[in-house]
C-alpha cells in the first residue's frame, strides 16, 4: 500500500504460484502499492553504523538467514540507554525501504529513542513466508529465523534491551507478526497486527504460500485449538507470552473480517483469558476497541475494529497508538502527530459504481508554494475518469495531481481546492497518504 503519512500495512511464491500471483496474491498487492525507495547505504555486519547518521542502513552478514532476507535498520540520532527494538514488517510487494518511507515508525523512533528493524523479502512475490512448516516452528527455518538473527544483531551491536523487543506489520507483515510472536515468545514482548490472520491459519503443506480458505475467513477453530497452534510452535515453553494488539476493517476483502475474531480467540487463549472484554470503548468515530485481561493502554490483548474500512486500513496516528500499546512513548497518552507544512482534507460523494472526490490543500508553512504536485493513494478498485483544477496521473493506485497554471501558487495559510470523478468496485473511501512536493501532509 502506499499507506499514509509516514505506513500497513508497511508476499512469497514458487513457480507453482506464479499464476496465482496474477490472481490471488495481487489482492494483497493491489492494496499496498509500491512507494519511492528510501536512500540506503550498505554496510557489513563487521561495521557498526554510526548512530549520528540517522539514515536507513542496510546490514549484511547479520547471521543465519535461510531465506535470503535483506535487513535494514534505522537508528535515530539519539537513542535511550539500552534502547527498545521494533521490527516493522512490510506488506506483499513491499520492501523494508518502502515500509520505512511510508510509515511513521522512524519519526516516532526519533522522538522516543528506540531502534527500528525493517526486514525485506527478496523472493519474487515479496510476501513473507507464513505458510510453510518451517516458518511455523521455532528455529525451523525460513523468514522467522532470519528476522530473529536481525534482532540478535541489533541487541548485540547497540546493547539494546532484550526485554523490550516488539513487532508490527501490515497484511503479510501482520501475518508475520503473528508468526514471530508464536515462534519466539521469549524474544518478543508484544506485537501489533494490521489486517492479518491468526498464527497457523495460512499453513500449507504443498509449497503454496496462499491459503484461500484462511483469506476468505472460513478457517474457524475453538480458542483452545487456536492457542494450541501457537503453543506447538515452541513445545515446552512455559514463560510469559507476548501482548498482542489487533486491527481489522469490517470491509476487508483481502483477508476477511472473520479473521479478526479468530485472532482474538487465539491470543486471549494464549494469555489464559476469556473472550469477555475487560473494557470496551470507541476512541475514534467508527472504531470499537475491546481490551482483554486489563483496562489500560497495556492490556494483554487489545483489539480495534474499524467500521466500514477495507484492507488498506492504516492511517495517520495509528502508529503512535501502537507505540503507546508497547509502552515506548514513556507515557500513557497517545502522542499526536506534529503539524506538517501542509494539510489536506478529502471527501467523497459516491453512487453505485461512481464517485466524486473533493480535495482541499492548505499551506501551513510560512513560505509560499510556487508549483506543486500532490501525491496520494486511491483505494483499491478506484479509477479516475476525469478531474478538475489539476492534472492526474496515473488513473489508479499511487496518483500524482499536478497544478494547472491558475493555481500553481499557494500563499502561507491559503488553500487550493481540486477534485476528480472516479469509478469504483465497492470501496468509495477517500484517497489517503497525501504528500505535497514530496513532504507528508497532515490529514485534516
Amino acid at each position: 500500500m502506499s499507506t499514509t503519512v509516514g505506513n500497513i500495512a508497511r508476499r512469497p511464491l514458487r513457480s507453482v504460484l506464479v499464476a496465482l500471483l496474477a490472481g490471488l496474491l495481487p489482492l494483497l498487492a493491489a492494496t499496498f502499492l509500491a512507494a519511492p525507495v528510501a536512500s540506503a547505504r550498505t554496510e557489513t555486519a563487521a561495521e557498526t553504523p554510526s548512530a549520528a547518521a540517522a539514515t536507513l542502513t542496510e546490514i549484511t552478514g547479520f547471521g543465519a538467514n535461510p531465506s535470503n532476507l535483506q535487513m535494514y535498520v534505522y537508528v535515530p540520532d539519539t537513542v535511550t540507554t539500552r534502547p527498545a527494538v521494533l521490527v516493522a514488517v512490510h506488506w506483499c510487494t513491499g520492501s523494508g525501504p518502502v515500509f520505512y518511507s511510508n510509515t511513521e515508525y522512524a519519526s516516532l523512533a526519533d522522538r522516543y529513542g528506540f531502534i527500528v528493524i525493517y526486514p525485506s523479502v527478496t523472493r519474487s512475490s515479496k510476501c513473507f513466508d507464513v505458510s510453510s512448516p518451517q516458518a511455523l516452528t521455532r528455529g525451523g527455518g525460513s523468514d522467522p529465523v532470519g528476522i530473529k538473527s536481525m534482532v540478535d544483531w541489533v541487541t548485540r551491536t547497540y546493547n539494546a534491551d532484550t526485554s523490550r523487543v516488539f513487532a508490527t506489520g501490515v497484511s503479510s507483515g501482520a501475518m508475520m507478526t503473528n508468526v514471530l510472536l508464536g515462534d519466539y515468545p521469549d524474544v518478543f514482548a508484544g506485537g501489533s497486527a494490521f489486517a492479518g490472520v491468526p498464527f497457523g491459519c495460512f499453513a500449507t503443506t504443498n509449497g503454496s504460500e496462499w491459503n484461500s480458505e484462511c483469506a476468505q475467513g472460513t478457517v474457524i477453530h475453538t480458542p483452545q485449538e487456536w492457542g494450541d497452534l501457537v503453543r506447538n510452535a515452541y513445545p515446552g515453553y512455559t514463560g510469559p507470552r507476548p501482548r498482542m494488539q489487533l486491527w481489522h476493517g469490517t470491509e476487508d476483502d483481502t483477508l476477511r473480517y472473520p479473521n479478526f475474531g479468530e485472532m482474538i480467540k487465539q491470543w486471549t487463549n494464549v494469555q489464559g483469558l476469556t473472550q469477555t472484554p475487560a473494557a470496551t470503548d470507541s476512541p475514534q468515530s467508527g472504531w470499537t476497541r475491546t481490551r482483554y485481561g486489563a483496562t489500560g493502554d497495556k492490556a494483554p490483548v487489545e483489539a480495534i475494529s474499524l467500521q466500514g474500512v477495507g484492507h488498506n486500513l492504516i492511517t495517520t496516528g495509528m502508529a503512535a497508538r501502537v507505540i503507546t500499546f508497547f509502552g515506548l512513548d514513556s507515557g500513557g497518552t497517545v502522542p499526536q502527530p506534529p503539524a506538517g507544512p501542509c494539510k489536506v482534507a478529502a471527501t467523497t460523494n459516491a453512487w453505485n459504481t461512481g464517485l466524486t472526490a473533493s480535495v482541499t490543500i492548505t499551506n501551513n508553512s510560512t513560505t509560499a508554494v510556487n508549483g506543486w504536485k500532490l501525491g496520494f493513494t486511491l483505494p483499491s478498485g478506484q479509477t479516475i475518469t476525469s478531474g478538475w483544477s489539476a492534472t492526474y496521473a496515473p488513473a489508479s493506485g499511487a496518483v500524482t495531481a499536478t497544478n494547472v497554471s491558475y493555481n500553481a501558487a499557494i500563499a502561507p495559510g491559503a488553500s487550493v481546492s481540486i477534485g476528480f470523478q472516479a469509478s469504483h468496485t465497492g470501496n468509495s473511501a477517500a484517497p489517503s497518504g497525501f504528500t505535497l512536493n514530496g513532504t507528508a501532509c497532515t490529514a485534516g
